[in-house]
């Protein structure tokens, strides 16, 4: 808005707050100022098509776009003695909006040509209201939940039809963020699945799982690369999400971080053989504690930081056998599983400390996930699968407007990679 629109709109709040003594009040002239500021740029749109106006300036930001020259189908001015067509009356509709239900009137034209572009002919609803129930859509609520919402706040009923309307483009959009190229190289990708229930075609609700791709890139800012649902979490459908990483043109990723799922660590090497595999110490901490008492809980978490904080692998590896020694004898299955898994355990003591740090859990999508359980909280089931990917879409969307900034200490991370990955690290030059 320049400086003269927002001086006019300023004198003109000051003479309606004169005038208005409650909020009701202010409510109707709002919608007056609105059905009557609409009804003029439809007027003006009329006045281009008919060749009796042509707007040679546009303001700076516009809310709709004018045409800025006559209408290819309408003659031009110079021409209007070959011409019948004029205005034709106008037609009323009831449009939805911000402020509620308002009647406008559209101008017609005798040749039945005119195609408003502020409000279409069967557009029902005001610019920007679609965007505000999709907002709340993307909030987690619920069909119900916004039809409350909508009607409290602007006095409008909007029906569940009206809303799966408004949110069916996303299905298209959906489609295409999932199907988008990816970048060639990402250093770090983070790998999770999280548990949601989902109606089937037979009417039958059964627990499916919406597996996360989180990548840190080269600029070191995360990125979601891919969402897949799927009936259970295994390593052979996470195979065929690897693929999909790799068919849209990620062919390398420099470490892997996972959690302790049966299988995985072999898939990630059969689609990217010379990635480095970490398993999320978090995780590994967590399932440790499922077989510790409560007053033991503490000195075993203590002990287990020693192996994963040690400097070296060799130290490592001897803080491990101090665990064993001191809790085998209560806790036996935990040096034990620890042990199953050394190898992928280790992978972090390759590196040096600032890439250990963005490595050594899974944190990162852990997040994401904290996110995704936020926006579904209010949907226990889903009526189908394209319903939960839409909703979860939505969810990391908004989430990702907040991912403004790399990871903690990237610059460092990224110098080590640089050495360490000379042969993988693409050209900074592009050549």
């Amino acid at each position: 808005m320049d400086a003269s629109l927002r001086s006019r709109a300023e004198q003109l709040a000051g003479e309606i707050a004169g005038q208005a003594k409650t909020a009701e009040d202010l409510n109707g002239l709002m919608r007056l100022m609105m059905k009557s500021a609409l009804e003029r740029m439809l007027n003006t749109e009329m006045d281009v098509h008919l060749g009796r106006k042509t707007l040679t300036v546009a303001p700076e930001k516009p809310s709709v776009e004018m045409p800025t020259a006559p209408d290819p189908s309408s003659p031009p001015a110079s021409s209007a003695k070959r011409s019948s067509n004029r205005r034709n009356g106008r037609s009323r509709k009831t449009v939805r909006g911000d402020l509620g239900k308002l009647t406008i009137a559209t101008p017609r034209d005798r040749a039945g040509t005119f195609e408003p572009r502020l409000i279409g002919k069967y557009q029902r609803r005001v610019p920007g209201f679609d965007e505000k129930i999709l907002a709340l859509y993307a909030k987690g609520m619920t069909t119900r939940d916004i039809q409350e919402i909508v009607r409290e706040l602007y006095d409008v009923e909007v029906s569940a039809a009206l809303i799966s309307e408004i949110t069916a483009d996303l299905d298209a959009e959906v489609t295409t963020w999932r199907t988008r190229p990816l970048e060639a190289v990402c250093p770090i990708v983070y790998f999770d699945g999280i548990v949601v229930h989902v109606r089937g075609a037979n009417g039958r609700v059964s627990q499916h799982t919406i597996y996360v791709a989180l990548g840190v890139n080269l600029n070191g800012h995360k990125e979601l690369l891919g969402l897949w649902l799927g009936e259970s979490e295994g390593a052979k459908f996470w195979l065929a999400c690897l693929t999909d990483l790799k068919s849209r043109g990620l062919r390398d990723i420099f470490v892997a971080c996972i959690d302790g799922l049966s299988g995985f660590a072999e898939a990630i090497h059969a689609a990217y053989p010379e990635t480095s595999v970490q398993l999320c110490i978090v995780h590994l901490v967590r399932a440790a504690l499922r077989y510790t008492s409560t007053e033991d809980s503490r000195a075993v978490t203590a002990d287990l930081k020693k192996i994963y904080q040690a400097a070296t692998v060799v130290e490592a590896e001897q803080a491990l056998e101090d665990f064993a020694q001191a809790w085998d004898a209560k806790y036996p299955t935990i040096a034990k599983m620890w042990r199953a898994k050394w190898a992928d355990i280790i992978t972090l003591f390759d590196f040096p400390p600032p890439i250990r740090r963005a490595i050594y859990t899974t944190n990162a999508i852990e997040s994401v996930n904290s996110v995704i359980r936020k926006f579904t909280r209010n949907r226990k089931i889903y009526p189908n699968e394209e319903s939960a990917l839409k909703i979860i879409y939505m969810a990391i969307h908004e989430a990702s407007k907040r991912w403004t900034m790399p990871i903690r200490h990237w610059k460092q991370a990224l110098n080590h990679f640089a050495i360490l990955y000379e042969g993988r690290m693409p050209d900074p030059t592009g050549k």
